[in-house]
């Protein structure tokens, strides 16, 4: 095997007392003291968030406080990471809900494992799940950032339901229809 060596140039005088490339990295470092600051001072300055910004996927109630989730799965079921779990539970037959099939017993998302992906929302029938523009989430443990059913309603809260489906359904049910 043949070693092939390539003569290199040598160094000017100039060249040898680095004076150049001091003299560049100054002048780089100039260039940015003079320009605006850029950096936020978070957490007192946020950035601005798009609208399409995909965030922490969390369970939204009905204008009248009920829970639009009726534990069909489908999140789960299309969740590459795994990250939602759900235990389904019966509804009592007194409950004000009880036209509803069924609702979560319990619905926990592993946000360590959550790729903000937004599949849960796509899917769900019910509008039950909706991403939200929160972009910051921290725990000092692991169990911390497994948001169970409780977290995810106070982390979505009620939002407006132009259909009022249950309404509608409980309505059918009192005056017989069946639907």
């Amino acid at each position: 095997m043949a070693v092939i060596q390539v003569e290199r140039k040598p160094l000017s005088l100039l060249e040898r007392t680095y004076i150049p490339q001091i003299v560049g990295g100054l002048r780089t470092t100039l260039r940015h003291f003079f320009k605006p600051n850029v950096t936020l001072q978070y957490p007192e300055q946020r950035p601005e968030i798009s609208k399409n910004y995909r965030g922490v996927p969390t369970l939204v109630m009905d204008p009248n406080g009920r829970e639009k989730c009726v534990s069909c799965q489908l999140c789960e079921f299309v969740c590459p990471p795994k990250a939602i779990r759900i235990t389904p539970g019966e509804i009592a037959a007194d409950s004000p809900n009880a036209h509803v099939e069924k609702a979560p017993q319990a619905f926990d998302i592993d946000m360590l494992r959550c790729i903000y992906c937004g599949l849960c929302q796509e899917v769900c029938p019910e509008e039950a799940i909706w991403l939200q523009n929160q972009f910051s989430m921290s725990g000092y443990t692991r169990a911390e950032m497994v948001n169970n059913k409780a977290k995810l309603y106070e982390l979505g809260g009620t939002l407006p339901d132009p259909h009022l489906k249950w309404d509608h359904k409980k309505a059918a049910a009192e005056h017989g229809n069946g639907h």
